[in-house]
């Protein structure tokens, strides 16, 4: 996703990386901070959903605060608790410069979205576990359909394209944790792996979204049913404690 806007076009948008460990991307982490920013409520009768980071410029536009804490801190939204009911209703447009000078990489997007969470809306929580409904991520009779990734030493990046009910999400050097953080945030509840899979993979997903029934004989199959298809896996309802963010004080800014 790096450069790109993000669409989400199911209701949130397509997107953790796994925590990278290497040292350079600890160092790129530390290095990615907000240096100016303008803040202000996005008009309530225009819809222009933007989320894009380009060099040292980011803009999001028409984004309400739930989604971009669940983006920052790889959660689905059901596992923040206890959020004002204007963080998924009221929406926000901010834009401003950062003190990068390549385009953002998916954990340098994660990291400035926090400062601005924390700074202007003087974001403060704290983790617990809880026991909810989730879906396990798991292994059809052990024969996963994915391709070690060409170059696993690299970010790892979803890129999204489609139309007309159809969807197709191309992962590159990708962990399965990587996939999990992208899936989850268009799920209606968390998702855990439970694959034991540990490689870095490159590979495509492509499915058909929407609640009423596609007729088209191309179409290809819902998002469940690609999954165990096309990947190997499979997505099974659980229930089981998952981390979860409780909010413990977030307000709205003054508009600048």
């Amino acid at each position: 996703m790096r450069g790109q806007a993000l669409c989400w076009t199911l209701s949130v948008v397509a997107w953790s990386c796994l925590r990278v460990a290497s040292a350079q991307a600890q160092q790129d982490l530390a290095q990615a901070t907000i240096e100016v920013e303008t803040v202000k409520p996005h008009p309530v009768d225009v819809m222009h959903n933007n989320f894009a980071f380009s060099r040292n410029r980011f803009v999001l536009e028409d984004q309400p605060i739930l989604k971009l804490i669940a983006f920052a801190y790889s959660l689905n939204p059901k596992q923040v608790v206890g959020p004002p009911k204007w963080l998924d209703e009221k929406h926000w447009d901010m834009t401003g410069t950062t003190n990068l000078t390549e385009d953002a990489t998916f954990p340098q997007e994660q990291q400035l979205i926090r400062q601005l969470l924390k700074e202007r809306f003087g974001l403060t929580f704290h983790r617990e576990q809880r026991e909810m409904a989730a879906y396990a991520l798991k292994v059809v009779k052990r024969q996963p359909m994915l391709t070690a990734a060409a170059n696993p030493a690299a970010q790892p990046i979803e890129h999204s394209e489609g139309g007309e009910r159809r969807r197709t999400e191309n992962y590159t050097s990708s962990p399965i944790g990587y996939f999990l953080t992208i899936r989850q945030l268009f799920m209606d509840r968390p998702l855990v792996d439970q694959t034991e899979l540990k490689g870095i993979y490159d590979f495509k997903l492509t499915y058909s979204y929407g609640d009423e029934p596609n007729n088209d004989a191309d179409a290809p199959p819902q998002m469940f049913t690609a999954v165990k298809e096309q990947l190997g896996l499979k997505f099974e309802p659980v229930k089981t404690a998952v981390d979860v963010m409780v909010i413990d004080h977030i307000e709205q800014p003054s508009a600048n």
